[in-house]
């Protein structure tokens, strides 16, 4: 997964010919990830419903609310509006449907991620046309036009995901997961050739600009980690933990493909910048991961 961001940096003509397919590889992912959704497990937390509706309101009406006014109290939206809409669209959009593979990479509580996930990206289509209309962001769709466009994307990927589960039964899903992985990387390899495709080209052409959006693209996911472990610490450190890394990474692809891609061209470059720590996080991450596991066996040996 790292070196797909590496590929769509060195091979700048392939984000041109990938370009057009963008919204359909972030609708394909969307169907393997539902495809792949573990019912029991998700049924499991909807009994138990407190921590994942804390969560999902966290996510999805917390920090877009916390971005917006930090950014806001700092002048970035009249002093660089096309950066504080790669921001605000980056922070209304839910966590990515990868994060759960993430999580299990990691050792960590994929099931709890995966159903705040859920619940999440089915809120999307309400709250990021609220704060898109509360900020007045200046995007080609009318609020209630990109609320109807997510829903359709979600709500199609859904059942096309769901449909396929049923159809091929979960025995053969468990049986050829590595050839769905492989499926998985060929659908990321056109989103992020897509992204990346000028990224290189605008590194050499304006290096402080970009090393500057990488900075702060890594300022913004160690900030979201951060906070997000801080609030749910009472909930046990490996749970605050995953929800951080959940919360941490967005689905900024769905909001392009909401859009359909009409942005600012920093924005763009924004969105480029904020693939570094989503595919680099598994390897960032996982030290961390590891010592807050022995700090929870230390703990219980203790008890």
């Amino acid at each position: 997964m790292a070196a797909l961001v590496v590929i769509g940096i060195a091979l700048p003509p392939l984000g041109a010919v990938m370009k057009p397919y963008l919204t359909a590889s972030v609708v394909g992912l969307l169907c393997v990830a539902f495809l792949r959704i573990d019912i029991l497990a998700f049924r499991a937390y909807v009994r138990r419903p407190g921590i994942v509706l804390c969560a999902s309101a966290w996510t999805s009406f917390a920090i877009p609310a916390l971005i917006a006014a930090g950014a806001i109290a700092l002048g970035a939206e009249s002093a660089v509006p096309a950066l504080f809409l790669g921001l605000m669209l980056q922070a209304v959009a839910p966590p990515i449907m990868a994060t759960p593979a993430f999580a299990a990479l990691m050792g960590l509580d994929a099931t709890l991620i995966l159903t705040t996930l859920i619940v999440s990206t089915a809120i999307a289509p309400i709250s990021a046309p609220l704060f898109v209309w509360l900020l007045g962001l200046d995007l080609s769709l009318p609020p209630l036009a990109l609320g109807l466009k997510l829903y359709g994307i979600l709500a199609g990927s859904a059942l096309v995901g769901l449909v396929l589960r049923r159809i091929v039964g979960l025995a053969a899903i468990m049986r050829h997961r590595d050839e769905i992985d492989g499926i998985n990387i060929l659908l990321l390899f056109v989103f992020v050739s897509a992204v990346m495709g000028e990224f290189g080209v605008e590194f050499i052409r304006r290096p402080l600009l970009v090393s500057g959006l990488i900075v702060l693209v890594f300022a913004v996911f160690i900030l979201l980690l951060t906070l997000t472990y801080l609030v749910f610490a009472a909930a046990g450190r490996k749970r605050a933990f995953a929800l951080g890394v959940m919360t941490s990474q967005r689905n900024m692809g769905l909001m392009i493909a909401g859009t359909g891609g009409i942005l600012p061209d920093l924005t763009w470059l924004f969105f480029a910048a904020s693939q570094f720590p989503i595919y680099l996080s598994p390897i960032l991450l996982q030290p961390f991961a590891k010592w807050i596991e022995k700090r929870e066996l230390t703990v219980k040996t203790r008890a």
